[in-house]
């Protein structure tokens, strides 16, 4: 008992401490975080009790699956606003990267999961001008959200203090790539709907059929893989960390490739 007590314990001084850090870094951010955690438990309620599907998956399975991406993707980006000068926080471009994220990913949120509640899906939903009209913008706030990053990294190797660091790089590669492979997978779901039912367990993927999806989450969560793996490069003190950061960045756009063109067969 003492044991799991203190282990709850430490968690709970590093959940502190981490919010701690992240809202020093940039707040709306990290309040929109914990904003889209709150929602995933309701919302993880409705997918436990509501038994109805859309093209035979639970209705509330993508809106839950949205907020927790989203809370993830606010709180990464939050972060990587920490490695800019404490002046430059503040400057309009890097508060156009903060509302973009957030107004852009609360209407994708918000949208999808009004169309769960209504038992319709959100996406390729095109069967009257409003809903067609509505993918649309949907497609037109994913670029805007993806195209964030790319703002960022920009703005990282410009001004960076640490930009010559090797954790540094990997998140400019990181956020550069989340940009580029995001978006060119987010125009191959547009136009490709996933194959209906269940595939792998929390993804949903199908790997036996044409599917985008995979790439696309290669391409989103490159914001924080390529990073993470640029730091434990560093922990570690690999020699020649930097040819292992560019090894590792090619072959996970080639990974990507792979995804993307197995969704293309």
């Amino acid at each position: 008992m003492r044991t799991v007590a203190s282990t709850v314990l430490a968690l709970r001084e590093g959940t502190f401490r981490v919010h701690r850090q992240l809202m020093s870094r940039e707040p709306a951010l990290t309040t929109f975080a914990w904003v889209m955690l709150a929602l995933a438990v309701p919302t993880g309620l409705l997918l436990a009790l509501d038994e109805r599907e859309w093209r035979g998956v639970a209705i509330w399975a993508k809106p839950l699956k949205f907020m927790l991406s989203t809370a993830m993707f606010a709180a990464t980006t939050a972060w990587f606003i920490g490695l800019l000068p404490q002046h430059l926080r503040s400057a309009p471009v890097v508060r156009g990267v903060v509302w973009t994220v957030v107004i852009t990913s609360s209407f994708e949120v918000g949208y999808i999961s009004l169309q769960a509640s209504l038992g319709e899906g959100s996406h390729h939903n095109t069967g009257d001008p409003l809903h067609a009209a509505l993918f649309g913008l949907m497609a037109i706030a994913a670029v805007g959200l993806t195209a964030t990053q790319v703002v960022l990294a920009a703005l990282i190797a410009r001004y960076s203090p640490t930009r010559s660091s090797l954790i540094t790089r990997a998140v400019v590669i990181g956020l550069s790539l989340t940009f580029l492979l995001a978006t060119a997978s987010g125009f191959m779901l547009g136009g490709q709907q996933p194959p209906a039912g269940e595939g792998l367990p929390v993804f949903g993927w199908h790997l036996g059929l044409p599917d985008a999806r995979p790439a696309h989450f290669l391409g989103v969560h490159a914001q924080q893989i390529l990073p993470l793996a640029g730091w434990l490069l560093h922990r570690r003190g690999v020699t020649h960390a930097g040819y292992w950061l560019g090894a590792l960045a090619g072959a996970y756009v080639l990974l990507w490739a792979l995804f993307a063109l197995w969704a293309l067969a």
